[in-house]
This record gives structure tokens, sequence and C-alpha cells, in this order.
């Protein structure tokens, strides 16, 4: 029987794969593992598996009874509604440590740095293992976009250097360059509706019992969203209604100006206001320096519930 490797809900570049990486590497091992999927791929993800060959995962939405391996989350909002029912063999993370639990002993590795996929690079490296040039590239492409290209505040010299090192074994020279491409396609947002754009990059959070959705779209101009900020916030009120938020807030990050225009709806707007020492106007305000969802957001909004 398969074992199956999936990330998070609305699958971003890192989760996507890191789940076909990882996958490799433990098919290598000896296991038999196939890389799966919560959800819709990126343009982003897209143009990776594009430039470097590689196969989409099968998307699954069911895993009762399965083994699995976790990447890229450790959270049940972001999980499967039958994951207590799978067998968790292990998580392969770089967040903040989720309420999963398991009923068994499993293999976990989770650290403060940029990306899953350098984690990954790094059981690769562990377990001795090479790695191919076609998913050397994939994961290269994973860690420039989970790091801005090397400007968010959770990029370390570790992610760093396993870019370089992925990069020498993809054949690609100017690993940055790859990154702008990349991120040019990411900012693309004509023609795609308020929920697509606000469910691109989103998560779910249960803050001490209040549920608080956090999406976030990076641009390397702000400008193309001037004329859809209204039906943004339109259709963040819907999703607040719909799944019983107590607040959802977009960032709208310029990766160019390094700082993030944030939208919010919410029950309670000072619990915003006080996480950031800001006003909210209009619904809005810009935090300048705010790349991070995960290192510059969350953490403080957890401290407001």
């Amino acid at each position: 029987m398969s074992t199956y490797i999936f990330g998070h809900t609305s699958p971003d570049s890192d989760s996507i794969i890191g789940a076909i990486s990882l996958a490799y590497l433990k098919n290598e091992l000896g296991e038999d593992c196939v890389p799966t999927r919560q959800g819709d791929i990126s343009a982003e993800t897209q143009f990776i598996l594009n430039r470097f060959g590689g196969k989409l995962p099968e998307l699954k939405t069911s895993y009762a009874g399965e083994c699995v391996y976790l990447v890229d989350f450790s959270d049940l909002s972001q999980a499967p509604k039958d994951i207590e029912q799978a067998t968790i063999l292990g998580i392969v993370d770089h967040h903040k440590l989720g309420d999963i639990t398991t009923k068994t002993p499993l293999e976990c590795w989770i650290r403060p740095i940029g990306c899953t996929n350098t984690i990954i690079f790094e059981m690769f490296k562990s377990y001795e293992v090479e790695i191919p040039k076609d998913i050397a590239g994939m994961m290269l492409c994973a860690i420039l976009s989970d790091t801005v290209i090397f400007k968010s505040p959770t990029c370390t010299k570790i992610d760093t250097n396993a870019c370089k090192a992925l990069a020498e074994i993809a054949g690609i020279k100017d690993y940055k360059v790859l990154g702008m491409e990349m991120f040019i396609v990411k900012s693309a947002v004509e023609g795609a509706s308020a929920r697509e754009l606000n469910t691109r990059d989103y998560k779910e959070f249960d803050m001490n019992g209040s549920k608080i959705g956090v999406g976030q779209l990076e641009v390397v101009d702000l400008s193309v969203f001037d004329d859809k900020k209204e039906m943004l916030l339109e259709d963040m009120q819907k999703m607040k209604d719909e799944n019983s938020l107590h607040s959802i807030a977009i960032l709208l990050t310029d990766i160019m100006k390094e700082g993030s225009q944030m939208l919010v709806i919410s029950d309670d707007d000072t619990k915003f206001e006080s996480a950031f020492d800001v006003k909210l106007e209009d619904s809005q305000v810009w935090l300048d320096g705010v790349l991070s969802r995960k290192k510059q957001i969350i953490p403080f909004l957890q401290s407001k519930f």
C-alpha cells in the first residue's frame, strides 16, 4: 500500500514541490510514496512544473485509513477533514507547531527557516541521496518563492546555501533572475475572480477558539490591485460569513517596496490595530517591512486572542 505525501489546503509552491521532492527521497530510501495535493495549484507552481518538467501531483482530499507524511503544515485547520483517521508517519515543516496530534511515534523535521524544501534538501544530504536535476530546479524555485528571493525575514543562511547548491545541480546560473520571472507570473491578477485571489494563498488558524483566515498575494507592483480592493473586501465579507470566521485578513505584498497592504474584515478591528500598532482606515492599512505571514503576522495576532 502506498504512503501519501501532501501539503496544506490552498497549496502553494513549497507544499506542492515539497510533496514531490520528499516522495522522491522516500522512494529512494525504499518506501512506496506518492505525492498528492489537497487543492488547485497557482500559476506560479504551474510555471515551476513547466520549467522543469515536473508532474502535477494527483488531487486527493480523503485520507482515512491511509499512511501519510505532511509537508509545510501541522495545523488541523489546514488538513483534510478525515486526517484523524489517517496514520501520520512524519511531518516536515517550517511553521509553528500546530494542533495535529498522532497516535504513534513519528519522524519529525521542523526547523525555523525559510522554506520546507530547504529542510528536505538537508534530509537529502543527511541520507546521502543525490538530487536529480529537475527536482533540484523545482526545489530551488520553492525556496526562492517562500523566502521572497531572500527578502523575507524568515530567510536564513541555510536557505541561501541550499539555493546555491540546488542551482549548481540544476544548471541555473542566475537564480535571482529565475526568481523574478516566477514572481512576475505570480503577480498576474487580470481575469481572476475575487474568490480566486482571496484563496490563492490562504490559511485558517484557530486562535484560542476564534477562527481567523489570513491570505497573502505577493506581487512586484501593488498598483495591480488599485481597482480590485473593493471586490476583494466584498468577497472577504462573504468568506467570513460562509466559514463563521471571527476575522479575515488578506495581505497584498509588494516585494519591491518590501511591505504589505493589509485588508481586514473583523468582528473586532481593535485586535488588529493593537497587534500592529496601527489604525485601520476603510478596512485597510499599510504595514511597512511586512513580508512574512508566519513570522510578522500570525504571532502578533495570536497574542491578541
